[in-house]
């Protein structure tokens, strides 16, 4: 195990380095950068360039050199933990996904924790029980959640809630609370406004979830060890839970690599409609203006977040399923 575990963290720092290449790569090809675009936008609104300040700003950051050195430069940075500087906010990277990130973190794992709390026993419902009414009504619900996006499903209840009550449910807080540093009434702000998002956003996957478990569950309902467990008397709950549910959870362990990233990433285009204050929102931003560095920073951390997400769901895999094992060999 020990020999298996520091081979995969061995790969992953070439793994790393490809992936960032690849990042830099991909906001590089777009034609200029993010002075082109901030020039384009200063003229669209009418307003004069200063071109010397603009060639000052590219020497200052190292705009004048070839995008091979920039990169090198990038990559020792990220290893000394400086994530470079965003143009767009005017301040280095850590400052400004410092707030926006345990916020995310926050929106993500409560959804995270709602999706299993209701997909669990909806799941298990369903698949002891089929085909009765309540598998009946409960698929439907579920595939009804997987039809709706999670973004129309956001605005038809700002439009309810506008109409039937006569307020607006977007922001994770008041918006005297938005340039605040954090306090007991800010925190409870958040806390007040946190369920929508979280309804909204896990609508979606806890109905995937329910569709997985019901289908993982009845494969190994139907499996001959549960029949002879059965057949000799032991108790229900214990030939549901002891194998059957556990075998049917691998799909659930190996989810932990997309997990992971999720938290940070959060869902981009429903946290756009609501104006939630989290990354999401801010990563699209920095990928539209060409904010090099404060983009390529996201997507580097997300990258970390799955090679590390993937190793953790293999190692769960193995502790999980004795079927599964680590290394080759032959059995008998």
């Amino acid at each position: 195990m020990l020999r298996y575990i520091v081979w995969r963290i061995t790969v992953m720092v070439p793994t790393l380095l490809v992936i960032s290449a690849l990042v830099f790569t991909i906001i590089e090809l777009p034609p200029g950068d993010y002075f082109d675009s901030y020039v384009a936008e200063l003229r669209a609104q009418g307003e004069g360039v200063d071109s010397d300040r603009i060639e000052m700003m590219r020497k200052e950051y190292g705009f004048d050199k070839p995008p091979i050195i920039r990169y090198f430069y990038w990559v020792g940075g990220m290893l000394r933990g400086d994530f470079g500087y965003s143009f767009e906010y005017e301040l280095p990277v850590r400052d400004v996904v410092g707030d926006r990130m345990w916020l995310t973190v926050l929106v993500s794992f409560v959804t995270i924790i709602f999706t299993w709390l209701i997909a669990f026993p909806i799941g298990i419902y369903s698949a002891t029980r089929q085909y009765s009414w309540g598998d009946y009504g409960l698929t439907f619900l579920g595939l009804l959640g997987l039809a709706i996006p999670n973004f129309m499903l956001a605005l038809i209840l700002m439009y309810f809630a506008n109409i039937w009550f006569g307020t607006s449910i977007g922001h994770l807080m008041d918006p005297q609370y938005l340039a605040e540093p954090m306090s007991w009434a800010k925190a409870k702000s958040i806390l007040a406004h946190l369920w929508i998002p979280v309804l909204i956003i896990g609508t979606g996957g806890t109905a995937s979830m329910i569709r997985r478990l019901r289908a993982n569950l009845l494969d190994e309902l139907h499996k001959q060890y549960v029949v002879t467990a059965r057949a000799k008397g032991l108790h229900p709950f214990r030939a549901l839970v002891k194998y059957p549910l556990r075998m049917a959870l691998n799909f659930f362990i190996s989810d932990i690599g997309s997990i992971l990233p999720a938290i940070i990433s959060g869902a981009e285009i429903t946290a756009i409609v609501l104006s939630l204050e989290t990354t999401g929102p801010m990563l699209i931003k920095a990928l539209q203006s060409q904010d090099m560095y404060l983009a390529g920073s996201f997507l580097m951390f997300l990258a970390f977040l799955t090679v590390i997400g993937v190793l953790i769901s293999d190692l769960a895999l193995a502790l999980l399923d004795p079927r599964i094992r680590l290394q080759g060999g032959s059995t008998k």
